[in-house]
């Protein structure tokens, strides 16, 4: 079967109502898939970026907390399908079709959604999360997936011990079929022939749509299935055909779980390394987002006697960003960020429409839209201080909301 049937036969289902408590205060106005991420994406244009790129153009997004900005984004950005060739993405939110409470789990969104596999009728479902930051082609986990017989696929990644215990955790035979599951298991079993590394669930599933319709319709042990990772795949293995799909991409098969504060930031410091473990720059396989119009970002003064420079090093400026006269070092400037004379800004991210002052000082930081840091003003050197006013992670990452009033 040609690859292009096998894709219009895909139904896509992106889950996209994840709360993101542990992102708070970045959560606290937006989804976890709306957060800024790389200056000018969100973070689930990365997801969706992957769809297109695999030939996938079917796409449900399923919605639910805090939904607004993220369906701003997906009308204004992504407005790129062509209904007449039967290309959609739809953005759903809680309908209480099936019941009276809001999406449960991951497997309850789909469950509460089952309407749309019965009204479409594909062949299979692709199941994904909006809220990770990695580049995969899925048509070649479809194409795994039809060649094994499978009924369920999983893409599956290597990750260290320490990490892998905070995920799910696959054992993979020989021939990829998953011998066994744990959810967040204290400890993980290693990879055979790798140790310090365990398979680790990526939450990218293909289902045949009726075993999908089962696994979401049953119970286990009684209790309602709400969570794939919690409840679907552990019941599942042994009792059905169930495969793993190792990832593998061109750049050291880089995929990271932005759940945390500190994994966010760990991810983003990420892109601005000489050599970046993930490729904003490849051009055979853009990420895509919403575009507006701006000028391209500048850099003015520089005065040797003053020390007075507009300066950027080892950073990312977005468009509309004006450097005058500080001193950016190993930053993510999103657009419209304006840093102002002997300013400094080290290892941090600044949002849309950040305004740094005069001689202000920004360490290992993360400051959220539209926040205008005053003249002289320190962030990130006195983390007492910090935690008095601001979020501080337990690795000392200092967060401020979106919009804060700051008075010196």
């Amino acid at each position: 079967m040609k690859i292009a049937q096998v894709l219009r036969e895909t139904l896509t289902l992106i889950l996209a109502g994840g709360q993101g408590e542990r992102l708070y205060p970045l959560t606290r106005d937006r989804a976890k898939p709306a957060v800024p991420f790389a200056g000018h994406y969100r973070v689930i244009d990365f997801t969706l970026s992957n769809c297109i790129n695999s030939g996938l153009k079917r796409i449900y997004v399923l919605t639910q907390y805090k939904s607004q900005s993220l369906d701003n984004h997906l009308r204004l950005g992504w407005n790129i399908f062509v209904s007449a060739f039967d290309e959609f993405l739809f953005s759903v939110p809680p309908q209480l079709r099936t019941g009276e409470s809001w999406y449960l789990g991951t497997a309850d969104a789909v469950l509460q959604n089952i309407y749309i596999l019965r009204e479409q009728r594909p062949r299979r479902v692709l199941i994904l999360s909006g809220d990770h930051i990695y580049k995969m082609d899925y048509s070649g986990m479809i194409e795994a997936h039809i060649r094994t017989g499978a009924l369920v696929t999983a893409a599956t990644v290597a990750y260290d011990l320490k990490s892998a215990c905070r995920l799910g955790v696959l054992e993979i035979g020989a021939d990829n079929r998953v011998l066994a599951f744990e959810e967040k298991p204290a400890k993980p079993e290693s990879i055979p022939n790798r140790p310090g590394f365990a398979w680790v669930n990526m939450g990218v599933y293909v289902f045949e749509t009726q075993a999908l319709i089962d696994a979401i319709s049953g119970k286990s042990d009684g209790d309602p299935v709400q969570d794939f990772g919690r409840d679907i795949l552990p019941r599942l293995v042994g009792s059905r055909t169930v495969f793993a799909y190792p990832f593998r991409d061109d750049n050291e098969n880089y995929w990271r779980d932005i759940g945390t504060l500190d994994s966010y930031y760990e991810a983003s410091m990420d892109l601005v390394k000489v050599d970046p473990p993930f490729n904003l720059y490849d051009t055979s396989f853009p990420i895509h987002s919403a575009s507006q119009p701006r000028a391209p970002a500048k850099m003015v003064f520089a005065d040797e006697d003053t020390g007075r420079a507009g300066v950027a090093l080892d950073s990312l400026v977005c468009g509309g960003s004006i450097i005058s006269g500080g001193r950016v070092e190993r930053s993510i400037l999103s657009p419209d960020v304006r840093i102002n004379s002997f300013s400094r800004v080290e290892d941090s991210i600044l949002f849309d429409r950040v305004q740094v002052g005069r001689y202000a000082k920004i360490r290992r930081a993360i400051i959220d839209k539209g926040t205008m840091i005053p003249p002289g003003f320190t962030i990130g050197y006195d983390l007492e201080k910090d935690a008095r006013r601001f979020t501080v992670t337990d690795s000392g990452v200092v967060v401020v909301p979106k919009g804060e009033m700051i008075y010196g």
